[in-house]
């Protein structure tokens, strides 16, 4: 089972005076790079927050948000009411005018107002807690959604390799006669003499050097262990992006000691295939 880094998790809540919205979007980064957007009143709870996302998301690119929009009366500004009235008595001393007028002036003076800094009520604190719990949820259950597909796709690429494998296999010993012909047909070239049992000690030597037994062998050893690991609970990116390198390190080989233009042709439509997986497991968590 994997899960993308990709994924998207929104809560909201209908308090008495506010309504709270909580997003929670995810991209593929190597690392954990968490982004945090929260009203003043809820900073003091940013690091409990950013250890919950971090147990809960293990990697990617996160971006968390809480917009608080009020629903009912609820400010924590409040008239100074002695300081606006001693504005307007010192007013009249200077102007004629209205008591209405002068309060209008006296609120845009310094202290007019108070600000009072709120307090987190607890209630709604774990009213808070479920909905990022609740958002938390959606998201992970969006990257295991995008993860069976990435799931998918794997198999696919993976049977591609295996069955590109089945055609080397087939065409091995065509290859290994080839090369057999070809070394013996320039020896007959130069038309000299040669000892027959040490032309075929030779001959099997350089052929030694061109095996490709042991690296089909591992390949395909590594395509069955990819697979596996996918359908295992602790599966990963990384853990796929190793198999995904030493089955490339396999194909190259094969590639690289082929000395035969049909296997070449093969190796590097394995290649390709190859590097539709890796550029798909950047995205895996």
């Amino acid at each position: 089972m994997i899960y993308s880094m990709t994924g998207y998790g929104k809560s909201v809540l209908q308090l008495p005076t506010k309504k709270i919205t909580i997003e929670i979007k995810s991209l593929n980064s190597k690392n954990l790079d968490l982004n945090a957007r929260m009203p003043s009143i809820y900073r003091e709870k940013e690091l409990s927050i950013r250890k919950l996302l971090a147990d809960k998301l293990v990697r990617g690119k996160i971006d968390f948000s809480i917009f608080v929009e009020a629903t009912a009366e609820d400010t924590s500004t409040q008239i100074n009411t002695p300081v606006v009235k001693q504005y307007m008595a010192q007013l009249k001393t200077i102007v004629n005018a209205e008591d209405l007028s002068l309060l209008e002036m006296a609120v845009r003076f310094p202290d007019a107002l108070n600000t009072v800094r709120e307090e987190i009520d607890e209630n709604e604190w774990r009213a808070i807690e479920n909905g990022i719990g609740d958002a938390v949820k959606a998201l992970v259950d969006h990257r295991l959604n995008e993860g069976k597909v990435l799931e998918i796709d794997f198999n696919k690429r993976v049977q591609s390799i295996s069955a590109l494998l089945e055609q080397v296999i087939d065409i091995d010993p065509e290859r290994v006669e080839g090369v057999r012909e070809r070394l013996k047909k320039g020896i007959e070239e130069l038309k000299e003499k040669y000892d027959e049992n040490r032309f075929e000690q030779e001959l099997v030597y350089y052929i030694e050097k061109f095996d490709i037994t042991e690296e089909k062998v591992r390949l395909k050893n590594h395509l069955n262990y990819f697979i596996e690991s996918i359908n295992t609970k602790d599966s990963n990116g990384k853990k796929l992006g190793f198999i995904s390198q030493e089955m490339g390190r396999e194909i190259n080989t094969i590639g690289s000691k082929s000395n035969y233009a049909p296997m070449q042709q093969i190796v590097v439509q394995m290649k390709d295939e190859l590097e539709k997986i890796k550029e798909q497991l950047l995205n895996v968590l």
